[in-house]
């Protein structure tokens, strides 16, 4: 008797939180969160070879270990060679074994939703302190990592200075419409014009890039088409990227080939007018930050505005 009442007092008026006496993380897009740390980390190893890595390194944190195998940004995979960072193995198969001889005390992963961290954190949270963010919001997670470093100053100096390159690519943007389009092993993905889009999608979405209808949401929900080849005829852009590879053999199993030669992909009006583009799938599709975000520029510029 005495138990229960003990268990439906505690129920009624929960303890107090301890206070964090060492450096507490508070942010909305941090999964399982708020996060204390001992300590400023000094062995951090990150889950993903995108957002995690770049902007990690970027900030100059103490990355020790991270999946380097089959990236798809050789820039970025080159920078961590150079930077004597331990490979974990692929993304989706890290070596837990590798993992724990790191002896990291920080986990660090961009997962960018929280039924992802949902099922990783449960894994890695017994081995390190383990910060997952769930936000797809990759300035905000530059700020975050930046804390980790006193670089924040140096952070907002660089994301202004992309904000006025992404306004003075927006003021030569010609009225011209834009398709987008990843061709898999598998399938086609749309990645759209939404404001909840994937990173490089929303720099096209603020340097005044027009979409076909199509590719065009008002849903933040709403981020990605699987069309098929049907519906392929709706990327009617005047001007067609497209991108091949990631962490798939797309790129080597021939379907790509296949696709460009089929009648309906030369159907489509960007291909007969011959404003079709090849675009990177290294800064496309595992975007990592701030160089990242300049490349996807740099093709506007090149493809879409053209030479002056």
């Amino acid at each position: 008797m005495i138990r229960a009442t003990l268990v439906l007092l505690l129920s009624l008026f929960p303890l107090a939180a301890k206070a964090c006496e060492g450096i507490a993380i508070e942010d909305s897009g941090v999964y399982a969160g708020p996060l204390c740390l001992a300590d400023v980390p000094r062995r951090v190893v990150v889950l993903d070879a995108s957002f995690g890595l770049g902007i990690g390194m970027d900030v100059g944190l103490p990355i020790v270990g991270a999946p380097l195998e089959r990236m798809s940004d050789a820039a970025l995979h080159a920078r961590a060679v150079d930077a004597e960072i331990t490979s974990l193995g692929f993304v989706t198969e890290p070596s837990l074994e590798t993992l724990v001889a790191l002896q990291p005390d920080l986990i660090v992963g961009f997962v960018g939703s929280e039924s992802m961290a949902s099922g990783i954190y449960p894994m890695v949270s017994q081995l390190a302190p383990t910060l997952l963010y769930t936000s797809t919001d990759w300035r905000a997670f530059y700020g975050l990592m930046a804390g980790f470093t006193g670089q924040e100053a140096a952070v907002a100096l660089q994301l202004a200075a992309l904000d006025d390159r992404i306004a003075e690519v927006a003021a030569r943007m010609p009225e011209t419409t834009v398709s987008v389009v990843r061709i898999t092993s598998w399938d086609f993905q749309v990645y759209l014009d939404s404001p909840g889009g994937y990173a490089p999608f929303n720099i096209m979405r603020q340097a005044g890039v027009m979409r076909s209808a199509y590719e065009t949401t008002d849903d933040p929900a709403e981020a990605l088409k699987r069309p098929d080849w049907e519906q392929l005829a709706q990327l009617d852009g005047d001007v067609l990227l497209y991108i091949v590879g990631g962490t798939n053999d797309s790129d080597r199993d021939g379907r790509h080939e296949e696709v460009l030669a089929n009648p309906l992909w030369q159907m489509l009006p960007a291909v007969q007018t011959g404003r079709v583009h090849r675009v990177d799938h290294g800064h496309w599709m595992q975007f990592s930050g701030l160089a990242s975000a300049h490349a996807v520029l740099d093709d506007l510029e090149r493809y879409v505005i053209g030479p002056p």
